[in-house]
């Protein structure tokens, strides 16, 4: 990959990494600009985060793209 960021040119480098990982799955450029995705429910007005365990399929696919979010920033970021 030849988009490693190395502390010069921030904007240039943000906006090619938008386009790449737009390219991959948009849902991934989702989990970049919004918090980390956590299944949670209401009861008895506290929000309550759900076992990893009973995650649906569909919940398991919007938290993968978190971790891959996380795998492509920090696999373009240089030592310094």
């Amino acid at each position: 990959m030849s988009h490693l960021f190395c502390g010069l040119n921030y904007q240039f480098w943000k906006v090619r990494m938008e386009i790449f990982v737009e390219s991959l799955d948009k849902g991934i450029w989702d989990a970049i600009e919004n918090d980390p995705f956590i299944p949670k429910f209401e009861k008895e007005g506290a929000s309550i985060e759900i076992p990893w365990s009973q995650w649906t399929d569909a919940e398991n696919k919007k938290a993968k793209f978190d971790c891959i979010a996380k795998n492509i920033i920090t696999s373009t970021l240089n030592s310094d």
